[in-house]
């Protein structure tokens, strides 16, 4: 249970163009926004951040949900981990691949540049941020400065709603919880 109620009246809501795209994209109301609602310009500005974040742009939008679920896993999110899970499965990422994501650096499913941007996700998802130079390094021999940027995008928006939505104890949907809970039951 979130520690304060999300909105419910989202039909007679300011801000239901926003609820319905954000239903369109996920398949679901995502609690999380509807906790930023009781302050409309949160969620306006994070629904902002979120479509520049996530647009199509140079890396691919199965490893921005990958590099979203690391992140969040690195951070302990469960509510975040469901959801880039249940995201990165929509685009086409391979459960095969999400049940190995902890093995990236080392399982035969992952590409280099793959492993490059988890790598930095992981280490970027952790207090203090243990990302090296030599990690950027790495990063920068895969990705252009325009697509490293993207990443870094992904990871920054994922601090931000692994802050927030453990903090709320955001309440899972059911949608990405029974996705979630598949990959888990797997091991």
């Amino acid at each position: 249970m979130s520690r304060i109620e999300p909105i419910k009246d989202v039909e007679e809501s300011e801000l239901l163009p926003l609820f319905a795209q954000a239903e369109k994209w996920m398949g679901f109301q995502p609690n999380d926004g509807l906790l930023m609602a009781h302050k409309p310009a949160i969620l306006t500005a994070f629904f902002t951040l979120a479509k520049a974040i996530y647009a199509e742009g140079l890396v691919p939008s199965g490893l921005k949900r990958m590099i979203g679920h690391i992140t969040s896993l690195a951070a302990g999110c469960e509510y975040c981990s469901a959801h880039t899970a249940y995201g990165a499965d929509k685009q086409g990422v391979a459960k095969e691949k999400l049940e190995a994501i902890w093995e990236f650096q080392t399982s035969p499913l992952f590409l280099e540049s793959e492993r490059a941007a988890l790598n930095i996700a992981l280490k970027a998802g952790t207090t203090p941020n243990n990302v090296s130079d030599e990690d950027f390094e790495v990063l920068k021999g895969y990705f252009s400065k325009p697509a490293i940027v993207e990443i870094v995008g992904v990871i920054a928006m994922f601090g931000f709603l692994n802050r927030w939505n453990s903090t709320f104890n955001t309440q899972l949907e059911n949608t990405p919880e029974s996705f979630y809970q598949s990959l888990n039951k797997t091991k």
